[in-house]
């Protein structure tokens, strides 16, 4: 065999390792899925696993650091139109909540990593490739048209984003469940009101 080509094989099957392990644990959760469902799943004896990744909590890592939904979330935002703060938010709203809709299993990979691994691969996480590139997002926003308060650039990112994931959180809890009337209601439109302008008449001054 040509030397050059272990490379490029053993890069495949690190990813048909990641492919099938991403797969299980989006369907039953780390802690039901083993190593050996895994090598299973990737056309692998038990032992080939072991030689690209030393644990499953190895596997899972390479899956966060690489695959995290924020990954394909955030770059969508640069593509998002609006000349104001308030387009810009309710296209953005829209955009992000059809992906999330679209692919659920980005919500069963963050939540696997919140309640089963209490969120510790996280903070290294987000400190060193999310940061990066959420910063830029809030930056564009306040640039855009619009009566913007002095809100620190990290607060205003993390607010709108956290508004896109307790809407679709909690339409995925109550969404369907709701009696027909209430369903017509335009709810991501509120959500992005309350976000822009909060829940209380402003007072003139």
């Amino acid at each position: 065999m040509n030397n050059t080509s272990r490379p490029a094989k053993s890069g495949q099957t690190r990813e048909s390792i990641l492919n099938a392990a991403y797969g299980l644990i989006i369907r039953q959760g780390y802690a039901a899925t083993s190593m050996r469902q895994i090598a299973e799943s990737s056309g692998l004896a038990l032992g080939g696993i072991y030689n690209h990744f030393s644990s499953k909590a190895d596997v899972f890592r390479a899956i966060i650091q690489e695959r995290h939904p924020f990954f394909r979330l955030i770059p969508m935002l640069s593509n998002v139109s609006g000349d104001t703060v308030e387009e810009y938010a309710r296209n953005a709203a829209h955009a992000l909540v059809g992906e999330l809709a679209r692919h659920p299993e980005f919500l069963n990979l963050m939540l696997i990593e919140i309640v089963e691994f209490k969120g510790k691969h996280a903070p290294a996480l987000f400190e060193k490739r999310l940061l990066p590139m959420v910063m830029p997002m809030a930056q564009h926003l306040q640039a855009l048209r619009g009566d913007l308060r002095p809100i620190p650039t990290f607060v205003l990112a993390r607010a709108f984003l956290g508004m896109f994931f307790s809407y679709y959180i909690t339409e995925v809890l109550i969404g369907r469940s709701l009696p027909p009337e209430l369903r017509k209601i335009n709810t991501m439109d509120h959500f992005v009101d309350i976000f822009l302008h909060g829940v209380l008449y402003q007072e003139a001054t």
